[in-house]
């Protein structure tokens, strides 16, 4: 996709997210704070209440930005005022839900309840006057930026990841033709979005990567621990962390020495521990759960090489690029994946790092002891890996398009920044 040329960047953005603070989304963080690093005023509407135990530092730095829920009690009367107020367009908004999602209840239902939510937030989101309004993810936030463009008249864009298209689709087709931009995360999702015509929308679709911050992010190519195995990520079935355990037995059996931590939290942690202990890695798979980013560095700077087994399930769900992949690559660590989705535009195979056919433990398993054997392999790997992201992955570089993206769209709905 080409990039348009820069024209004038907006001074305030509102953010719209599912939740946050959220554990797995600091790749919303690192966009948030370079938009602010560039002089935009951001703010953040979340549609959930926090509910994350742990928060990290560089998002608890955000909270005063966030616009959250309140109780009902409290919300009535703004949403009340809002309905007495634009009751042609809440109208149009609500039938236009009910047409594109009443197959969809349960969907419909949550996006009730968010449009509930942003109406009882309408006071403070006029009084920031956003200039231009953003969504990660194109379920619930971009279908609250798709209303709110039309109760504040003004522009909106949106950025589509993986199960957010590949297993959903909640006004897809509306929103990707509405959108004054729309944004995804890989060229394997343009082509993807293609069934819902995306190809109509010509420049107004464009790719703008999930970034690594280079400065969270050292060099480490000889100074890494032997044998150490680390995998980063939600423990859901698209991880292929279920893949991992069977490769790992494999390695057991075969007398390779090694120590493996899978760092995250998700609903397959009972299930995972339990094919642990039956597949007799008690001593050698650990399951930490979620962590501070700080030690989740100090993991991939020190692994001697990093896994992530992605997998598509039989829903179709898989994941986008993960950005656990670039943090590891940007550590100079030697990387092993499939050729799920969008990883094959991150990871050439033997030059960037190695890639296997998803949901096979064998090449798995194959992939990794040719790895822990082969000193000088890792290190030139890791070092290609760093380059790679810094060269295609680097959050400053993705910031300045995105904005820069923002600053041509064209739309009619733009308000003069105020001087």
């Amino acid at each position: 996709m080409n990039r348009p040329a820069a024209q004038s960047t907006p001074q305030r953005v509102l953010y719209v997210v599912s939740l946050f603070p959220c554990w797995s989304e600091t790749f919303i963080v690192r966009e948030i704070d370079q938009l602010i690093a560039r002089g935009v005023d951001v703010h953040i509407l979340s549609l959930k209440p926090p509910s994350e135990k742990l928060v990290q530092a560089r998002a608890q730095a955000l909270m005063d930005r966030v616009i959250g829920p309140r109780s009902w009690s409290q919300e009535l009367p703004a949403v009340l005022r809002a309905l007495l107020a634009q009751p042609v367009t809440l109208m149009r908004i609500l039938w236009q839900l009910g047409w594109g999602l009443w197959s969809q209840p349960l969907a419909l239902g949550k996006s009730l309840i968010a449009l509930w939510r942003t109406l009882a937030a309408l006071p403070q989101l006029r009084a920031f006057d956003p200039e231009w309004i953003h969504a990660h993810w194109a379920t619930y936030p971009s279908t609250i930026a798709w209303s709110l463009s039309r109760l504040l008249q003004r522009p909106f864009s949106f950025t589509s990841h993986a199960h957010d298209i590949f297993v959903e689709d909640q006004l897809l087709r509306r929103k990707l033709a509405d959108a004054d931009l729309a944004i995804t995360i890989s060229n394997y999702n343009i082509a993807y979005l293609g069934r819902w015509g995306a190809a109509a929308l010509g420049e107004r679709l464009q790719v703008v990567h999930c970034g690594v911050d280079f400065s969270e992010f050292d060099a480490h190519l000889d100074d890494r621990k032997s044998g150490r195995i680390v995998s980063v990520g939600r423990l859901d079935p698209i991880k292929g962390f279920h893949v991992l355990i069977p490769a790992l037995q494999r390695l057991l059996q075969a007398g390779v020495v090694f120590d493996c931590e899978i760092i995250g939290e998700g609903p397959q942690r009972a299930e995972l521990e339990a094919a642990r202990d039956r597949s007799g890695l008690t001593t050698r798979l650990h399951f930490p759960g979620a962590q501070a980013q700080e030690r989740v560095r100090a993991e991939l700077q020190s692994a001697a090489i990093v896994v992530m087994p992605s997998v598509r399930t039989r829903e179709g769900n898989q994941d986008g690029i993960p950005v656990a992949l670039m943090e590891a690559m940007a550590s100079g660590a030697a990387v092993i994946s499939t050729t799920v989705s969008g990883i094959p535009e991150l990871i050439e195979h033997e030059r960037d790092g190695l890639l296997v056919a998803p949901d096979d433990p064998l090449a798995l398993a194959d992939a990794i002891q040719r790895l822990l054997k082969d000193t000088a392999l890792r290190r030139r790997l890791g070092a290609a890996a760093r380059q790679r992201v810094q060269a295609e992955f680097d959050a400053h570089t993705e910031a300045d398009r995105l904005l820069a993206l923002i600053a041509a769209a064209p739309t009619r709905l733009r308000k003069v920044p105020t001087p």
